[in-house]
């Protein structure tokens, strides 16, 4: 039994002279225990090194960020002024007085080269809208031009791309044929403004009147 004692009380001198403080020679304090969470500071440490040259970006006011977003204004496109002035200076030259030869029910056709032959299909179906309209029934060759040469101009100057003249048939012109058809067939095909045109449908006139198609 005495020496079981001895034997324990040997064993426990062993164990105290192996610890950290024996082996320094003072007893151990609460300082030798490994400190808790020493992983997590060093990690918070190299983290701030890493960052520590970064600087964060400056939020975009609001108007500076309308200013990005906001779509640029379109300005109006200006219209295309006309190579050749439209208005006829000298009637006498450009629209003259002639002498009929179309028959009343003959049908008008024209267009000038560019103009395709889908469109012109458009116009004679009366696809195109019309814009514009001018009657010319009962005036003379001389009245009708001035008329013609007016409203045409007028048209193109309000942007219309498709007009209807009504030109009659001239039934009443007996023998001599359709007058004031044959005049505005020739005056239409003479004006600078005028790219196409051809005679309407029956509900528009039919072969007494014309759909014509102007420069835009």
């Amino acid at each position: 039994m005495v020496k079981r004692r001895a034997d324990k009380a040997t064993a426990a001198r062993g164990q105290r002279a192996d610890s950290p403080a024996a082996s320094a020679g003072r007893p151990a304090t609460s300082a030798d225990r490994p400190a808790q969470g020493a992983g997590l500071d060093a990690d918070r440490l190299a983290f701030r090194a890493a960052v520590r040259d970064v600087r964060p970006l400056a939020h975009a006011s609001s108007t500076h960020a309308a200013a990005v977003l906001a779509p640029r204004p379109t300005k109006p496109r200006k219209r295309r002024l006309a190579a050749h002035a439209s208005a006829v200076l000298n009637l006498d030259a450009e629209m003259p007085l002639i002498d009929p030869h179309l028959t009343p029910e003959q049908s008008l056709s024209f267009h000038r080269s560019g103009v395709r032959d889908q469109v012109l299909r458009r116009l004679r179906r009366g696809l195109v809208p019309v814009e514009g309209e001018i009657d010319l029934h009962g005036l003379n060759q001389a009245q009708a031009r001035v008329l013609l040469a007016d409203f045409l101009d007028a048209s193109k100057a309000q942007g219309a791309r498709c007009v209807r003249v009504i030109h009659g048939k001239g039934m009443r012109s007996g023998s001599r044929g359709a007058v004031l058809k044959s005049a505005v067939d020739l005056w239409l095909r003479r004006h600078y403004d005028v790219l196409a045109f051809t005679s309407a449908k029956l509900i528009d006139g039919g072969t007494g009147a014309v759909y014509v198609l102007l420069r835009a």
